[in-house]
């Protein structure tokens, strides 16, 4: 029996069941994502509720994309070397920065 309610136990942690009260707006939004994936509610909570948190959903049926950064150029550096914070400011400032 102890067993069993070990089980258990460990399945309620899992699944609880709680009471929100969300803005009209957020309802608004959750609501038009929910027409538009045609899921449940939940799930649409849930999912968003992951994205807040930075843990997106894993599943092997929604891949996630790779996000890439395009890369260009802007030209030379004009202040001089950025590893020394006096040229820089020598370079924009003259001398009497100090």
């Amino acid at each position: 029996m102890a067993l069993l309610h070990h089980g258990i136990k460990s399945i309620m942690i899992w699944c609880m069941r709680t009471t929100l009260t969300l803005d009209d707006d957020v309802v608004a939004l959750l609501e038009q994502e929910r027409r538009k994936r045609k899921a449940r509610f939940r799930d649409i909570v849930n999912d968003a509720l992951r994205a807040g948190l930075g843990r997106p959903r894993k599943s092997k049926d929604d891949p996630q994309r790779e996000f890439k950064t395009r890369t260009v150029s802007l030209g030379r550096c004009l202040a001089g070397s950025l590893d020394d914070v006096a040229e820089v400011l020598a370079v924009h400032e003259g001398e009497s920065f100090r």
